[in-house]
């Protein structure tokens, strides 16, 4: 009896090892990336006008992911909504936030983002954004419309559908 018992224990620990070990992995594929615009130098005039397109190439950005623009002086964030806006630096009345930091979240599609302040955006302090997917997933092959990574809604009831049944055949 006391032999039964101590499996009983053991496969019960095994399945909760087993329980968050799925949902760590869950997790992982699922987390969305904050960014920070700019990197360390933030939401400022650049160095250079390219500085934040070329920034900006160096990334993936997923539905879901944050931008997060940070400055310390005189700047806004204006979301304008076409690439001519953008390109010819137009002040539009689009969204405008005014006050440090502002968080936004990545939709599908390209966003906009300038600097309306004086000849900021003109000077390069803009930002397009262009999503792919959702976060974390990996690219969609030709010809195909779904993942092949199971989504949680499916990989969390067959783990636990697994262990109640091995459950039934230890006790």
């Amino acid at each position: 009896m006391d032999y039964s018992m101590g499996r009983r224990h053991l496969f019960i620990m095994d399945c909760l090892v087993l329980i968050m070990v799925a949902l760590n992995i869950i997790e992982a594929a699922t987390a969305a990336t904050t960014f920070e615009v700019g990197g360390s130098l933030g939401w400022t005039v650049p160095p250079n006008t390219s500085y934040y397109a070329t920034w900006a190439s160096s990334k993936t950005f997923a539905v879901g992911d944050t931008l997060e623009f940070k400055w310390n002086s005189t700047h806004n964030v204006l979301e304008v909504m076409t690439k001519a806006e953008y390109d010819g630096c137009t002040k539009t009345n689009g969204p405008i936030w005014e006050t440090s930091p502002v968080v936004t979240t990545v939709t599908a599609g390209t966003r906009y983002f300038i600097c309306s302040i004086g000849s900021h955006c003109a000077s390069g302090q803009k930002l397009a954004v262009t999503s792919v997917a959702s976060a974390n997933a990996p690219p969609t092959p030709p010809g195909s419309s779904a993942s092949s990574f199971p989504t949680a809604s499916v990989v969390l009831p067959a783990i636990l559908a697994t262990m109640a049944i091995s459950l039934i055949f230890v006790i």
